[in-house]
């Protein structure tokens, strides 16, 4: 798989609509889900099956449970060098447990899913930048 089938990929969930745990191009997703569709798309079936889960999971948790994910199934790069088609994870505050994610499709862009809006591209601008907690790269990803 190459950095251009992962982005082609995400760019296929464009429009999107949020839906909170779904996982379906087209009919709903929210942040993890597109990452997991895209994984179904690339790599294959999924490793495990992802436990139901609240909107609030993460501020009622101390746990690190979605970076922990990333390094059990992706590949841990430094955030300095990921690059199109790579996974970031997002802490939204200083001290809090990380509990966004994204498919970076260049430099300054990337693509995800967040309450009250469907899967879109965003400016990666510095307000993201600051927040980005772990950076990933697919499983089977030529370099």
């Amino acid at each position: 798989m190459r950095r251009a089938d992962i982005v082609k990929a995400a760019r296929g969930w464009l429009g999107t609509p949020y839906q909170h745990q779904a996982s379906r191009r087209g009919a709903g997703a929210d942040c993890l889900g597109l990452v997991r569709g895209v994984w179904r798309e690339l790599v294959g079936a999924e490793p495990i099956s992802v436990p139901p889960y609240t909107p609030d999971w993460a501020d009622i948790s101390n746990e690190d449970t979605l970076l922990e994910a990333g390094r059990s199934w992706l590949r841990e790069i430094p955030i300095g060098v990921a690059e199109a088609g790579d996974v970031l994870i997002f802490r939204m505050g200083a001290g809090c447990v990380a509990k966004h994610c994204a498919i970076a499709t260049c430099a300054d862009t990337i693509i995800h899913a967040y309450w009250g809006r469907s899967v879109c591209a965003t400016r990666l601008v510095p307000w993201w930048r600051r927040r980005i907690a772990g950076a990933f790269s697919f499983p089977g990803l030529e370099d």
